[in-house]
């Protein structure tokens, strides 16, 4: 369960404060999509920012999984987010020397215990196959399409089995097929894993596969008509 209660965060502007996410109240059940739309500037950014933990906000409450993470110390919201929440970026950023699987891999290695090096090779290696690319463990980004370089992305936001997934324009740079195979996916994961998903897209057409829409207009939040993130 991913829960945004009574959020406000603003930023320095000049002599007072910008306010980039205006008293925004969003909840996600594990298991299920939120989409988040609206125009450029209009704050989406920042509350993914504050759903991450990498931004805490002016007042309001984050609960991740049950813990609040508006209370916890910067070390403590490092290890929350290693543990519980997958973040998939716009593009995909893999490193160029490593092997799909390595990239998988090297998420793995973050909490330094080595005793579950083989534990980690085989959900790297059931990732990889759940996302339809078993045979290309061994490429690196360079030999794969943006579409398998983006499904690395989704296996690696996923090593560790997060309870909330932060997914930030995840088909801007594929075409429309490409597109409509990489939301399928993420939603069939969600559905399988049961992970609460926070997914913001422009791309209104792709809105019907989310259980939920809310589109942010100059950092407030609404809900929009159930016939527009109907789920499926």
């Amino acid at each position: 369960m991913l829960s945004l209660t009574n959020i406000t965060l603003t930023f320095p502007d000049g002599d007072g404060r910008i306010t980039a996410v205006d008293d925004a109240t969003l909840e996600v059940a594990g298991g299920s999509v939120a989409g988040l739309t609206g125009p450029s500037g209009s704050g989406k950014s920042s509350l993914l920012a504050v759903a991450s933990t990498l931004v805490k906000p002016d007042s309001g409450t984050v609960s991740i999984a049950g813990v609040d993470a508006t209370g916890l110390s910067q070390k403590e919201s490092a290890q929350l987010r290693r543990e519980t929440i997958g973040i998939i970026f716009q593009q995909s950023n893999l490193v160029p020397s490593l092997t799909a699987r390595e990239q998988l891999l090297v998420m793995g290695e973050m909490d330094g215990k080595r005793s579950r090096r083989a534990s980690r090779q085989r959900e790297a290696d059931e990732l990889l196959d759940v996302v339809g690319l078993s045979s290309h463990r061994d490429a690196r980004p360079a030999a794969l399409s943006g579409g398998q370089r983006q499904r690395v992305n989704i296996a690696r936001a996923l090593m560790g089995s997060p309870s909330v997934l932060i997914v930030d324009e995840p088909t801007s740079a594929l075409d429309r097929a490409r597109s409509e195979e990489i939301i399928e996916l993420i939603v069939d994961l969600t559905r399988d894993r049961g992970t609460a998903t926070l997914l913001v897209t422009h791309d209104m057409e792709l809105m019907p596969r989310f259980d939920t829409t809310h589109q942010m207009v100059d950092g407030t939040l609404t809900l929009m008509p159930a016939a527009v993130g109907a789920g499926v």
